[in-house]
């Protein structure tokens, strides 16, 4: 059974709430008023999505034997809140911490393979939604962000760069790595080159 430690629920919260309030800032282009009002989807659509990224990462590492929970970055949480002064987000509010006697690559690549596919997974029911709900402007709101911003999570945490899940997947599996990023890509970018 999944455990969650008091602290670990109260860093998911204020991670989930700051992040969900900085890209309704930025969506909102950076308007106070309508950033409120754009709160409670950007809870749904992004705060979701990094929530559930980071269970995704603390549950494959349980069931793989190891101790895993979230802990909040409080400079990841001051720097998304700068950023967001400047027009853009560069959000590093935690990370699951895991522990274990031996943490193998392929292990370790399908732990961290697991937040970036939750994303993907997310971005298509988002879409989804996108597609049926022509009749309800909030319900297409919610679409295309939760859509837009789940495949830059993916897309983004894709990158292989030490810190990221990109790197831990790329030297368990070059090809995984590649597909995945190639989707997070396209799904990311379909604005722009309209294979949606």
């Amino acid at each position: 059974m999944v455990k969650f430690s008091s602290s670990e629920i109260r860093d998911i919260l204020i991670s989930m709430l700051v992040i969900a309030g900085v890209f309704a800032y930025i969506l909102s282009e950076r308007n106070i008023n309508l950033a409120i009002n754009l709160f409670p989807i950007t809870l749904i659509a992004v705060g979701l999505g990094f929530v559930l990224h980071e269970l995704a990462h603390k549950f494959v590492a349980i069931h793989y034997g190891f101790w895993a929970e979230y802990k909040l970055w409080a400079e990841g949480l001051v720097l998304a809140i700068i950023t967001s002064f400047f027009g853009f987000v560069f959000a590093a509010p935690g990370a699951v911490y895991i522990h274990g006697e031996y943490i193998s690559d392929e292990q370790n690549g399908k732990i961290s393979l697991a937040g970036p596919l939750t994303n993907i997974f997310l971005a298509l029911i988002f879409l989804g939604l996108l597609s049926i709900s022509s009749a309800s402007p909030i319900l297409q709101t919610i679409g295309f962000i939760g859509f837009s911003i789940n495949s830059f999570i993916a897309l983004f945490n894709l990158i292989p760069f030490s810190a990221l899940d990109g790197a831990k997947i790329l030297r368990w599996n070059p090809i995984i790595w590649i597909l995945t990023a190639a989707v997070a890509f396209i799904m990311t970018f379909n604005q722009y080159i309209h294979l949606f």
